[in-house]
């Protein structure tokens, strides 16, 4: 892996420069990364290809920051990297990193149901209640 750092580019644009990151790390990774991650988040994998897409400019959301990390297990260089290119992009995003609880993966054996339509109506009924279940648990 070519280590990248936020000053590689400086005509490229901010959000590009941490995206080369995140992308870099993700490619290094072990298949099935995206999907993983995905699930992780909430979200599909497309929006995990989207993010980690130098050539779109949709920055990545600062709450998912910190489940990025975890999951691909970023290596401290990239990391550090990724958070001065994050914070040149992002000045008033990167000290809401710290706030709130962190959130974690946890993995689930379900039985297969016999059908992949099945089991996606299963897994996205887990994901809404998770979602739903956190919302509530987050009201004060």
């Amino acid at each position: 892996m070519a280590e990248t750092t936020a000053d590689d580019a400086p005509e490229a644009g901010a959000v590009a420069v941490y995206k080369r990151i995140f992308k870099e790390v993700l490619e290094s990774r072990p298949s099935g990364m995206r999907l993983r991650l995905a699930h992780a988040m909430g979200k599909n994998r497309s929006f995990v290809s989207q993010i980690s897409n130098p050539a779109y400019p949709v920055p990545i959301p600062v709450q998912h920051l910190n489940t990025i990390f975890d999951v691909c297990h970023f290596p401290p260089q990239a990391k550090s990297a990724f958070l001065r290119a994050y914070a040149r992009a992002h000045p008033r995003r990167v000290g809401r990193l710290g706030e709130g609880s962190h959130e974690r993966t946890m993995t689930l054996h379900l039985p297969d149901l016999g059908s992949s339509k099945r089991n996606a109506e299963l897994d996205a009924l887990l994901q809404e209640f998770t979602r739903r279940l956190i919302a509530i648990m987050r009201e004060k």
